[in-house]
């Protein structure tokens, strides 16, 4: 699929992205076009510690290497950076289905799981029952071919 394609059919989902950025050394992380926020500024913390996806807030800001990403407290900013290795979506926020296949698809904040202590985000709630059936073919084959599909992204 061309990445004109990918980002029409993001655009279509409501989350038009942008697959670029990087934060502390770490993957690329899928940014908002218009918000210029990774993750389009849902707190990463909240889903660990609220168990949902929640929307940080301006004023609890966290940046690190181009990334904005926000928070719902002042305890959150500090946990992710401290830690952004656990918090961070894996594989940057991109779709670990679309990433086990080889291509990168930006997940969706809203669509998202905790697994193995790692939070994913999927593009649909398709890729998401795929993935919770039978999490572990899918992030080993992600794992496996991430080093790839990171150098294809902009």
């Amino acid at each position: 699929m061309t990445l004109a394609r990918l980002r029409r059919k993001a655009w279509i989902a409501g989350i038009v992205l942008v697959l670029t950025g990087r934060f502390a050394g770490a993957e690329p992380v899928a940014i908002g076009q218009q918000s210029g926020l990774a993750i389009s500024g849902f707190d990463p913390v909240a889903y660990f510690t609220d168990s949902t996806a929640k929307i940080g807030y301006p004023e609890w800001e966290y940046n690190s290497q181009g990334v904005t990403w926000r928070f719902r407290s002042e305890g959150n900013r500090a946990a992710f950076a401290e830690r952004p290795d656990v918090y961070a979506p894996r594989f940057g926020g991109y779709d670990p289905v679309a990433v086990a296949r080889g291509t990168s698809v930006p997940g969706h904040p809203q669509i998202w799981l905790v697994s193995g202590e790692r939070l994913y985000l999927f593009y649909d709630a398709k890729a998401r029952a795929a993935f919770v059936a039978d999490p572990i073919p899918f992030i080993e084959a992600a794992e496996r071919k991430w080093p790839t599909v990171q150098r294809t992204l902009p």
